[in-house]
């Protein structure tokens, strides 16, 4: 059994003396691990950091089992983050929740292309939020909670939208929203691709965001809970706006 496709780097874990578990997010073959013989290597450790970008090969004698992999370097993004804390936090969201929300060996092509797309931006600390955000409304679809901010679930209104129903993911407007306002959630522009490069945004529609990777997807996650990496990305992102405010 054997099969190729590009694919990033999510985790990794040493195996015996000189090798490592390798866990990839690929395309064709959604999150997959196997056997990386010389991992711990010199030669090799520097490319298989979290992020980065693989062309792989993996073979096994048969389909069910772990396998082993070969790899070769396309893309490293470690440069990207090192001096760049909310990027840093950011790409360790992107790894931690792909590892512990995809379920294992099913293929996600579309997916993998935003989450490519979007690790492409790290580089461009203005937009990466904004972009990191749609991601995790995309993750949202594709696990089945797709959020609906196209109209208003009361009055079917596509103008006005400020809200997000907690219960059932779907925009409301202040008229429809009526007494219930402070029990919903905030809809700002950025969530509905209406504005870009607005921390402070960025933030609101996060809280938005987060209410439903709560209760919806951490439920199955381990532990009952998200990964602590996206928290630590909001409180990253939380202490820039603030700084900016403070400027």
């Amino acid at each position: 059994m054997e099969w190729r496709d590009t694919g990033l780097v999510l985790a990794t874990r040493k195996h015996g003396e000189t090798s490592v578990l390798l866990e990839v997010f690929t395309p064709q073959h959604g999150r997959h691990s196997g056997l990386l013989r010389g991992g711990i290597s010199r030669k090799i450790s520097p490319h298989i950091q979290p992020g980065a970008q693989l062309d792989l090969t993996w073979k096994a004698r048969l389909e069910d089992q772990l396998g082993s992999f070969t790899i070769e370097p396309l893309k490293s993004r470690t440069a990207f983050v090192m001096e760049d804390r909310v990027a840093l936090a950011g790409l360790n969201t992107v790894v931690a929740l792909l590892h512990q929300c995809l379920p294992e060996r099913a293929p996600y092509p579309e997916f993998y292309a935003q989450t490519e797309a979007l690790l492409d931006l790290l580089a461009q600390p203005e937009v990466w939020p904004v972009a990191y955000l749609h991601w995790e409304l995309a993750l949202l679809e594709q696990m089945g909670f797709g959020l609906e901010l196209d109209s208003c679930a009361v009055t079917g209104s596509r103008q006005g939208l400020v809200y997000v129903s907690p219960r059932t993911g779907r925009a409301v407007t202040a008229e429809g929203a009526g007494e219930f306002a402070d029990r919903l959630l905030p809809l700002p522009p950025v969530l509905k691709g209406l504005a870009v490069e607005d921390d402070a945004q960025v933030l609101e529609g996060l809280r938005t965001t987060g209410h439903f990777m709560t209760t919806r997807i951490a439920p199955d996650l381990k532990d009952g809970a998200l990964p602590a990496a996206r928290a630590g990305f909001v409180d990253q992102l939380r202490l820039r706006v603030d700084h900016n405010n403070a400027r």
